[in-house]
């Protein structure tokens, strides 16, 4: 017969083992026994609880440091969608499981000055090739993809008879004199290709973690079948509520004070702030025709590195060297490569998703960057 005794202590103190009374004698549990190795994680997650998110987010964590390096807008989203979110939460049934959904019917240092070189994609394919993904307005360039480079990509498609995948999560925020067509517009590409947006660059609200997938019938019903066992891990009121900002925006395309229209322009005024300000103390900026982050060339301060691992990326230990002497934090661009990493390691990128007092501490720390 097993007696299980309970034993209180003050939190001060450090918690007493519970002993367990058998007819052997007391068995005491140890937390410092070692975990069999049946119950050891799977290979799958190895190094999973190791990435640039992790370490970034917690150098950007110290208050001293101005964060420009992670897509965290610190604008305030548009005022209609924070109140259809509260309207939708007090509707009994959208605080319940999500409802299945049906679709319905219906001459500067540019980023365009980085092509993308058709052939070196076609000789990554081969005969298991089966879907390819893009993403345009690109992260963390800045690039639009041109038609002409968006019909030689269709055309690969076509000729290898793939699925693609079009990430335009940055669709709307596209600066002046640039245009954002959809891969999926072209000659047959509808029916190969599923398109990605994103609620959380749309309307400023990365925190609600929800995007849409467009694409015909025959993909999207696969992607529907997978839909329907995962939509409970989003909230129901902040589905509801982004259904009905669109519906508010989609009645005023027409109008410049669409949001969808609105954002760019305020965002533009953004990007060339900082564009002057990294310029002023040497960086070479590349000015992005979309989306809202700048990467810059770095390699002309010629900042002294020499403490740091020989290891390591050059962008990463100037990211570095500007956090502990700066007090500023950009993401180094080697951190999204796994290959071709010497060829972007003299880049980092920043984001101008900001409010005017985040880009005024952002331009304080620039001009004292030489005392």
């Amino acid at each position: 017969m097993y007696l299980i005794r309970r034993y209180l202590c003050p939190l001060s103190n450090k918690a007493k083992l519970l002993k367990i009374t058998c007819s052997s004698g007391c068995l005491r549990f140890s937390t410092s026994a070692k975990m069999s190795k049946k119950f050891k994680n799977a290979r799958r997650i190895e190094g999973l609880d190791s990435n640039m998110w992790v370490e970034f987010s917690k150098l950007a964590s110290d208050p001293s440091v101005l964060n420009l390096g992670q897509d965290l807008p610190d604008i305030p989203p548009p005022i209609y969608i924070k109140e259809e979110l509260a309207k939708a939460s007090t509707i009994d049934e959208m605080n319940q499981y999500t409802r299945s959904f049906k679709p319905t019917k219906g001459n500067e240092w540019s980023s365009a000055a980085w092509i993308l070189d058709l052939k070196e994609l076609e000789s990554k394919f081969n005969s298991k090739t089966k879907l390819l993904i893009i993403n345009t307005p690109q992260n963390p360039t800045g690039k639009i993809f041109s038609r002409e480079e968006l019909k030689g990509v269709a055309n690969l498609c076509i000729k290898h008879d793939i699925i693609c995948i079009s990430d335009e999560v940055y669709e709307w925020l596209v600066y002046t004199g640039n245009k954002h067509i959809k891969i999926a517009t072209l000659p047959g590409m509808w029916e190969r290709t599923i398109t990605v947006g994103s609620a959380g660059k749309t309307f400023s609200v990365t925190g609600w973690k929800l995007g849409w997938s467009i694409g015909p019938r025959s993909l999207i019903k696969q992607m529907q079948t997978v839909q329907q066992n995962s939509i409970f891990t989003c909230a129901t009121p902040l589905q509801e509520a982004l259904a009905r900002a669109f519906q508010i925006d989609i009645k005023r395309m027409n109008d410049p004070e669409c949001y969808f229209y609105s954002l760019a322009r305020e965002l533009e005024v953004k990007r060339d702030r900082m564009i002057q300000l990294l310029r002023s103390i040497g960086l070479k900026p590349i000015v992005p025709e979309g989306g809202y982050f700048i990467i810059a060339d770095v390699s002309a301060l010629n900042v002294g590195l020499s403490d740091r691992k020989k290891n390591e990326a050059y962008d990463y230990k100037f990211v570095m060297w500007m956090i502990k002497n700066k007090k500023l934090l950009a993401i180094p661009v080697t951190k999204f490569c796994n290959v071709y990493r010497k060829d972007f390691e003299k880049y980092v990128r920043f984001c101008f998703i900001k409010q005017d007092s985040t880009l005024d501490a952002f331009e304080k720390i620039i001009k004292n960057w030489n005392k």
